[in-house]
């Protein structure tokens, strides 16, 4: 028996990463939103690695930060240790990654939406999408209640259909072995949605107490913190930090693992899905990458309030008594006593090319598809579609144009544009080189590319967004400083220059050209700048980036402005690329099923040729002249 529960006008269907990003994004922009969950306790969940960024996904979490999202003011609460890390490389690499109390971390996410005006979080499996003459008017419990709504958010994560394996052993389950979601697969089929069938998986969890630390090597949180959110301060968020280990494997473990490749569900072809290329099951890795003579794993704590250690690296699919096997061949893993085993999971997702670069489908107006659901991987992954998920949600419901970065506008740009142009034939994974104009997408500016976006769409409060004016006023006025400042060659200059090896000056030099020096930096030079006013740590750290990769930045900032030409010359919704002679076949058939936005967005489809852009090119163009 179906009844009317209620009308609102957001419904968000999963309550992970993405889902909690979406529903406080639709929130907070005014619109009356419920979050469905299957279980409330699954709310913002780490089933796999407790952490929170990393190399790339550290970006990611900033952009949602600049854009007035939460995950990052939630890890800042409840990190255990936090790390910057690639910093032996250049700042456009930079990544932020913390150890998070996982349990700590849920419980303030849940509290954050459980006090978002607005918002309403509510238990229950959704069974149905409502429409009515292509657009979306509700949702269906499976206990029947219908909640009217203007849009919807599918956010459903890794438990569609899901199943957990390892050996022979399969469990009709999502992740940690709640519910999965039964019904709403059949519905999407019904209404056309073409559906993937992809894989994950986790590794074991094990009692610290049985762990020998001595056989290992302790990692260390910075001393200097870096906040992940830009509105906290190092020193409010600065406490004392839990240890981590490193060991590795070895021949005896790979032993183990290749005698026993016949038991793995991933190998037995138990396992239809495609799993993720650049996070393998130690199986993968071995079979993969068979020359090599061990793999590093960390061992990290999953709270303050639990002896629960995670393996980081080792994730697999091979029975119990393999793994104990397995895990007990590595260095301070001996005796060690395994209270989660690792196992796979397989699940639904959707080919993500059937939606636009604002996330809603193609083909259903207010439905819109956030987070692993669209075949990525990763919580900051899943968090940055959901924050623009929601916020896009929240436009079409006000009638307003969505927002959609662009490939230079953030790592957010980037991951949207990869998923929609190109779909991913397995779990997408952020990853530095994938973004071209990386120079100019650190994490450190994070804000100052994204905050206003965030200030103009109700996200960003008006104190904030004054704040973050004030930084570039600061970084501004110092960069014209020290550009105009000339240094003599005094005995304090060639003193400072001995001290770091860098080259003495002859005649008078500015001190943004020896700040430029490889092995000079702004603060290393604070000694030959006697008139230097005091600033925040974040707008010192601003002005040494600009002035000492001005060169490179220059030359990025060419390049966006040669991306920019072909992303502002927009192709109609309704062009009918079957008719234009000259397009070759599988371009054709590409560009009429993806159907891009621009001549840039075009020219990422896969099977897409230059050629092709060029013929898009002639037409446009010949179109404007019969126009």
């Amino acid at each position: 028996m179906m009844y009317e529960a209620e009308t609102i006008d957001v419904a968000v269907v999963g309550g992970g990463h993405a889902g909690c990003e979406a529903a406080l994004a639709a929130a907070r922009m005014g619109m009356n939103t419920v979050m469905f969950a299957i279980s409330l306790d699954s709310i913002a969940m780490m089933p796999c690695n407790p952490s929170i960024g990393g190399s790339s996904k550290g970006h990611l979490v900033r952009e949602i930060d600049a854009l007035g999202g939460q995950m990052g003011k939630t890890i800042d609460k409840t990190y255990i240790q936090t790390k910057m890390l690639n910093t032996g490389k250049g700042p456009a690499v930079y990544s932020l990654r913390a150890q998070a109390d996982k349990i700590k971390y849920q419980a303030e996410m849940k509290h954050t939406l459980e006090t978002t005006p607005n918002l309403r979080i509510r238990q229950g499996e959704i069974a149905e999408i409502l429409m009515e003459d292509g657009s979306v008017c509700g949702v269906v419990t499976t206990s029947g209640a219908i909640f009217r709504c203007k849009a919807v958010i599918l956010c459903m994560g890794t438990y569609m259909q899901s199943r957990c394996l390892y050996g022979d052993v399969i469990i009709p389950s999502g992740p940690n072995n709640l519910m999965c979601a039964t019904k709403l697969t059949q519905c999407l089929k019904e209404l056309g949605i073409r559906l993937y069938r992809f894989k994950t998986g986790t590794p074991a969890r094990m009692l610290k107490s049985s762990l020998d630390l001595e056989k290992m090597q302790p990692q260390y949180g910075d001393e200097t913190i870096v906040p992940f959110s830009f509105e906290n301060k190092p020193e409010d968020i600065k406490r004392e930090q839990a240890l981590c280990w490193l060991t590795y494997t070895n021949e005896t473990t790979h032993q183990v693992i290749r005698d026993n490749l016949h038991r793995s569900p991933l190998f037995g072809g138990m396992i239809q899905g495609t799993g993720a290329r650049y996070c393998p099951s130690i199986e993968d890795k071995v079979v993969r990458f068979a020359d090599k003579e061990r793999h590093q794993l960390f061992i990290e704590p999953e709270g303050e309030d639990t002896d629960e250690m995670y393996i980081q690296g080792m994730s697999s699919s091979l029975p119990e008594d393999v793994q104990i096997a397995m895990y007990r061949t590595v260095p301070g893993l001996e005796r060690c006593e395994i209270t989660r085993f690792a196992y796979a999971i397989e699940y639904d997702c959707i080919d993500a090319t059937q939606l636009k670069l604002s996330l809603e489908f193609k083909d259903f107006k207010g439905l819109f598809s956030a987070g692993q659901f669209n075949g990525s991987s990763g919580y900051e992954e899943a968090a940055a579609q959901g924050i623009i998920g929601g916020i896009n949600a929240a436009r079409y419901i006000q009638g307003k144009e969505p927002v959609v970065l662009q490939r230079s506008d953030g790592y957010i740009g980037v991951l949207i544009d990869d998923l929609i142009s190109k779909g991913s034939q397995e779990p997408y994974r952020m990853m530095t080189s994938r973004a071209e104009f990386r120079l100019l997408l650190r994490q450190d500016n994070a804000d100052q590319r994204l905050t206003p976006t965030g200030h103009g769409i109700g996200l960003i409060s008006e104190e904030r967004y004054l704040a973050l004016r004030e930084k570039e006023r600061l970084v501004a006025l110092e960069i014209e400083r020290v550009k105009a400042l000339t240094i003599a060659p005094n005995a304090k200059t060639l003193e400072v220059l001995a001290q770091y090896e860098s080259t003495p000056i002859k005649s008078g030099a500015k001190l943004s050209d020896l700040i430029k020096r490889p092995e000079l930096d702004y603060e290393k030079v604070s000694p030959l700048d006697g008139d230097r006013p005091t600033l925040p740590a974040d707008v010192q750290e601003q002005v040494n980036i600009q002035i000492k990769y001005e060169g490179y930045i220059g030359q990025q900032l060419k390049q966006v402005e040669q991306f920019k030409k072909l992303e502002n010359r927009l192709l109609p919704e309704d062009m009918d690329y079957m008719s234009i002679q000259g397009l070759r076949i599988e371009a054709q058939q590409k560009l009429d099923a993806i159907r891009p936005s621009s001549l840039g967005h075009a020219s990422r489809i896969t099977g897409v040729s230059p050629a092709d852009i060029s013929v898009l090119l002639i037409y446009l163009e010949q179109q404007k002249r019969r126009g």
